[in-house]
């Protein structure tokens, strides 16, 4: 269900339309592109809300998304003439909404719509380019979204869904009866996607690192490394499905066969996603929210703190997975992915909450704490550990590969917004 934020600080550029819920980020969908959803029920009185900010807002919002593929998911519910923006403001806000923008977006939900929405899509239709008119799904309903999405890991606002259930009821007598949901099945031997850590070391012979992710950064490592976008870029959904069931039912893939170097990277970042439990634990959530509010000199010592409290198999495959991401990074100058970039990527799917998703307020710790592990990777996860030390040579350095100890001139990706002004001690 959908909510008010409590982490939104009142030190936000955008606090006053903010603190509506408007929009909010929803996770990611199959493929691993940020969901967004736009509730029109969120929407005040035109007279307690400044569009020009709204629009503003907005953009300020997607600005730190839009380099990545990403999805909208829009609530027509709510909307009156109470609180509906005027037309031109619409042609406005299109025009704004420039390439940059509609590039990357690669699929946009209209649920619940209405006449009036078909009626603007009329309207608007001779100044809506052909290719962006084919990106638009009207969704009838919810069940219909669920089609398309995972809608537990949405933020449906009440509203919302008891306007669904009213729209059920009064088509109870139209619909086929609901099926049951099957019972869940037992994993099978071969399974990678869904499952433990714990599982996966089980059956992989006490192997620390999990197949999947190791298979997937060795290819990526050998032949992705100058990729442009790498990480950023969606694959085919279908073909997605394809190799996990492959890697599901232990037969091998070659990735040489698809002939495109963003399904692998797709593969980890769904691997990552689907674990049970994020890699980062649900109990290390609150402790990384706080790493905005710890002095920038002492951020590095402060991951390091965090961190010991992992269990030593999360901790083993964390290493492994962040050295490879440095080395990516440091070939940012080739395929446009420093860290800033990639913690953009694996921010959320290396952590989330427990219950509900993370809010956009969220995004700014947990994607600061991930670029700090990839930047500073040596210093975070190097061997001078205290008491409870985790790195006991349980995972060779050559599991994670070579590291480059030091950055050079044509290797420094581009000040992040993070990390700009940070003083490593």
């Amino acid at each position: 269900m959908a909510g008010l934020d409590p982490t939104l600080s009142t030190s936000h550029p955008f606090y006053d339309v903010a603190r509506h819920g408007i929009l909010q980020v929803a996770g990611d969908d199959r493929q691993g592109r940020r969901i967004f959803t736009f509730s029109c029920c969120r929407l005040p009185p035109l007279h307690q809300l400044n569009h020009q900010r709204l629009l503003e807002y907005l953009k300020y919002t997607l600005d730190q998304h839009v380099e990545n593929d990403y999805t909208i998911v829009y609530f027509h519910y709510g909307l009156s003439s109470q609180n509906k923006p005027s037309l031109g403001w619409l042609q406005n806000a299109y025009k704004e909404f420039d390439r940059k923008y509609k590039k990357n977006l690669k699929a946009l939900y209209v649920v619940h719509p209405t006449s009036l929405i078909k009626a603007l899509w009329n309207i608007f239709k001779p100044l809506i380019s052909h290719k962006f008119g084919k990106k638009v799904t009207y969704c009838s309903n919810l069940r219909e979204l669920r089609e398309h999405l995972q809608c537990d890991q949405l933020l449906i606002p009440p509203e919302v869904v008891r306007y669904d259930e009213k729209l059920r009821n009064l088509h109870k007598g139209q619909t086929a009866p609901p099926t049951k949901t099957p019972p869940p099945r037992p994993p099978l031997p071969t399974q990678q996607f869904g499952v433990s850590l714990q599982y996966l070391r089980d059956k992989n012979q006490g192997e620390l690192i999990p197949p999947v992710l190791r298979w997937t950064v060795t290819y990526l490592r050998e032949k992705g490394l100058h990729t442009e976008g790498l990480f950023r870029r969606s694959a085919s959904a279908q073909t997605v499905r394809q190799v996990q069931r492959l890697y599901d039912q232990g037969k091998p893939v070659n990735f040489d066969d698809y002939g495109d170097m963003h399904l692998p990277a797709v593969i980890l970042k769904t691997f990552l996603r689907e674990l049970p439990q994020p890699l980062l634990t649900f109990q290390a959530y609150e402790q990384i929210l706080g790493i905005t509010s710890v002095e920038s000199s002492l951020r590095v010592t402060h991951c390091r703190l965090i961190l010991r409290s992992l269990p030593e198999h999360n901790y083993a495959v964390l290493r492994y997975l962040m050295g490879f991401l440095h080395e990516v990074s440091l070939e940012s100058i080739s395929n446009k992915m420093n860290s800033s970039n990639l913690a953009c990527v694996f921010g959320l799917n290396l952590i989330w909450p427990s219950q509900g998703v993370a809010s956009l307020s969220a995004l700014v710790p947990l994607n600061l704490f991930t670029e700090l592990l990839i930047e500073y990777y040596d210093k975070v996860f190097s061997a001078q550990e205290g008491p409870g030390e985790h790195i006991r040579d349980t995972v060779e350095t050559k599991q994670a590969g070579p590291v480059t100890k030091e950055f050079t001139q044509t290797g420094t990706p581009r000040a992040s917004p993070y990390l700009s002004r940070l003083r490593i001690p």
